[in-house]
């Protein structure tokens, strides 16, 4: 055969088509210098070990379409093309896709992403992971998250990203200590378990961490602990930060601040930092006002570059912060992705058939102010907080503060049977409780009575018993009254409407009256499993019209095909309420969203409300929500808003000095956030030309054209598929040297 310079040939040795450089004939044997376009490089072979196209079979049409579409796959993934968007069922926003690109475009991807609420930082964590995972870079990942949201994760990665992850509980630990020990004795016997060598943990026995390669665990469940339990807290610290992660994700980062450097939740940071090169922290209030605890978050990231407090400049902090505030994000179209919200105060009245009640709110004001105050003389904390939840519970419903009333007198009755601890260790897990977790934790606590306190008990307990005989809550007709008026005004028969409240008995109530009026109707509290979430959300996306939801129920929930929120109560702090509304308003809200505060005409509530919404009015347009958010959205703000009630209902005529007092200091650490959290920078404008070009990329159909022409250049039959797109167009061949040439779609 002649070897002509220039032209192309196929070398078997290597498996590919080569061009010749040039062929030197020695002692009658010909050698070529030829150009390996697969490998870039240029090598020797013997003339002999060189075959045509034609005779190698390589120059059929599906061939030369494999070759062609191969290689442009080769040359886009060279060029950095974002593999996570095109492969996923998520449709990425133009922040989302800015998040991708400026973490993948560092080869230490270690980040926080401070996008603020309804922004979906877990999208874009997802789609960080599987851009890495595509890269060959990720193949262990662990998600840690608050109990709330852990169940949401695993839904979310399953749902927009075909992820599976593991969720593993505190009390899964055992039984996966047993199945690993299992793996070890009888290798590959057991469960989906790929970490190829199943590692021991310090103490010699087989990691049950290492069972699977994804992972999802809530944030308390793993930090390290002292005192009782803390043997067994220590070692599931300890087997967690030793499993060989790749890549670990933190929700709610902010979290592992803590308040010093000793707190455990800062130290299950530092060793989440240190247990994976990649490392993903998520926070829409990532600075709160508190910079010594915003060092520490930032210190997770890189100790070397923020080794003290002085290292938290602009300059250093913002390479590694990635953050969208919500005035500024856009759709796909370069349209802005929030509409507007209007929030209305929902005054309810105490009408003559409703005396009963009122008087049993007073009475229990009455019980909860002449309490406190024993508290404060006798140092006992805990039973400062039940008097502040009794308050809440009253303005609730009759059957909230019913039902825990028996419950109380239950354990005066008998407090032997109570815990002797307080199982909580720190102001930052009591803050993460709801209302209702709340009340449960301290009604399962030894709490001495306080004077004469079984004989007011028993006489509270027979009023509510009295207005429950009498007939439904002043706020549940005026629930009713909403829900018709909301339907006449949004001009929708089946309007739907989130409802939520502190307390389950509440919700319980609630859901009875509801449902006897005609309503469609199903409840979501803090606990309920995975399952029953999962059931309950489908249930009010398809045909239920009403949601009744807790705080803890509400975490995580995604709700933007509902635009109505009902606040039957009104949370303490404001950032709550925020939160809440936040379930709706949501990337994908096609309506204005309603928001409806209930509170109490005359009641010293409403006159705490109206005083802090006219002084909060005034910090939100001096510092934006933004900024006010980060101090609101911590357990200290939360303190401050239960003194600022407590001292109201203890001294009813200085509702405004109580309230001045805590907007004051408020206005002061929101003065200070302003300042200090200049440090994660200004939100670059965004630009929608990017998504739609990566929407629009052509490397799918070159993969697919790839795949569909080698099967049938080795004879397989493709269904389903265009013999010329959406891959290359094959015109015709030129010359005798069988070059082909292709038109692209692109």
């Amino acid at each position: 055969m002649r070897i002509d310079a220039n032209s192309w040939y196929y070398s078997p040795d290597h498996g590919e088509l080569c061009q010749v450089i040039e062929a030197q004939t020695l002692w009658g044997e010909t050698t070529c210098r030829v150009w390996l376009p697969g490998r870039d490089s240029v090598v020797r072979i013997p003339a002999s070990r060189l075959k045509s196209l034609e005779s190698a079979g390589t120059g059929s049409p599906d061939n030369i379409a494999y070759i062609a579409a191969a290689a442009r796959v080769a040359d886009a993934l060279t060029q950095d093309v974002l593999l996570a968007p095109i492969e996923s069922s998520v449709i990425p926003l133009p922040h989302q896709i800015r998040a991708l690109s400026r973490a993948i475009a560092n080869d230490r991807v270690r980040y926080l992403l401070a996008d603020e609420v309804g922004l979906g930082k877990t999208i874009e964590a997802g789609l960080i992971m599987r851009e890495l995972k595509l890269r060959g870079l990720v193949k262990r990942t662990l998600v840690i998250a608050p109990k709330g949201l852990v169940s949401q994760w695993v839904a979310e990665m399953r749902q927009h990203f075909s992820e599976s992850f593991h969720l593993i509980l505190s009390e899964d630990m055992a039984t996966l200590r047993r199945i690993s020990s299992a793996k070890c004795e009888v290798r590959g016997a057991i469960g989906p378990a790929t970490h190829t060598a199943l590692s021991t943990t310090h103490s010699g026995a087989p990691n049950p961490f290492c069972l699977f390669d994804q992972v999802v665990v809530s944030m308390d469940s793993v930090k390290p602990a002292e005192g009782r339990g803390g043997a067994a807290a220590r070692e599931r610290f300890e087997d967690l930060i030793s499993a060989g992660w790749d890549l670990v994700i933190v929700d709610e980062a902010h979290r592992l601040g803590g308040s010093t450097d000793q707190v455990a939740r800062f130290k299950l940071g530092q060793g989440l930092s240190e247990a994976a090169p990649y490392f993903l922290m998520l926070s829409a209030t990532p600075h709160q006002g508190k910079t010594y605890a915003f060092h520490r978050l930032v210190s997770l990231i890189d100790a070397q570059e923020f080794p003290d407090i002085s290292s938290v400049t602009r300059e250093r902090v913002q390479p590694h912060v990635i953050r969208t505030e919500k005035r500024r994000a856009i759709d796909a179209d370069g349209k802005p992705l929030f509409k507007p919200r209007r929030t209305q105060l929902g005054p309810v009245s105490w009408e003559e058939r409703h005396r009963n009640q009122q008087h049993l709110y007073e009475a229990v004001t009455e019980y909860v102010r002449d309490g406190y105050n024993q508290a404060i003389r006798e140092k006992r904390s805990y039973i400062g907080f039940l008097m502040i939840l009794m308050q809440r519970l009253v303005v609730s419903s009759t059957s909230a503060i019913r039902t825990t009333l028996e419950r109380r007198l239950e354990a005066l009755a008998a407090p032997q049977e109570q815990l002797t601890l307080f199982p909580l260790t720190s102001e930052e897990e009591w803050a993460d409780l709801d209302g209702q977790e709340q009340i449960d934790v301290l009604l399962r606590t030894r709490l001495k009575a306080l004077k004469n306190e079984r004989a007011e008990v028993k006489l509270l307990l027979e009023a509510a018993a009295r207005c429950e005989q009498i007939g439904p809550d002043a706020k549940a007709e005026a629930l009713l009254d909403w829900l018709y008026r909301l339907q006449s005004e949004e001009n929708d028969p089946e309007l739907k409407a989130l409802v939520f409240t502190e307390f389950v008995p509440t919700q319980e109530m609630l859901r009875r009256f509801l449902t006897e009026r005609g309503f469609s109707v199903v409840c979501l509290n803090g606990s309920m499993d995975m399952e029953e979430r999962k059931r309950v959300q489908e249930a009010f996306a398809k045909d239920v019209r009403i949601l009744i939801s807790t705080d803890a129920g509400g975490e995580g929930l995604n709700l933007q095909f509902c635009h109505v929120v009902i606040n039957y109560d009104i949370p303490w702090n404001p950032m709550r309420l925020e939160q809440r509304i936040g379930r709706v308003d949501r990337i994908g809200q096609a309506h204005v969203v309603r928001a409806v505060n209930f509170v109490f005409e005359d009641s010293v509530e409403h006159r705490v409300r109206e005083v802090l919404e006219q002084k909060l009015a005034v910090i939100f347009e001096e510092f934006g929500i933004d900024k006010t958010g980060d101090v609101l959205d911590s357990a200290q703000a939360g303190n401050m808003f239960d003194e600022m009630y407590v001292e109201a209902i203890l001294n009813p005529g200085k509702v405004e000095d109580s309230v001045e007092s805590v907007v004051a200091r408020l206005q002061e650490q929101a003065r200070e956030a302003r300042t200090t959290a200049s440090v994660l920078g200004a939100t670059e404008d965004l630009e929608p030309g990017e998504a739609q070009r990566l929407l629009t990329h052509p490397l799918p159909h070159w993969v697919e054209a790839m795949t569909t022409s080698y099967l049938r250049s080795a004879g397989c039959a493709v269904r389903g598929a265009n013999r010329n797109a959406p891959g290359a167009e094959i015109v015709g061949r030129e010359g005798i040297h069988n070059i082909w040439r292709l038109r692209w779609p692109d």
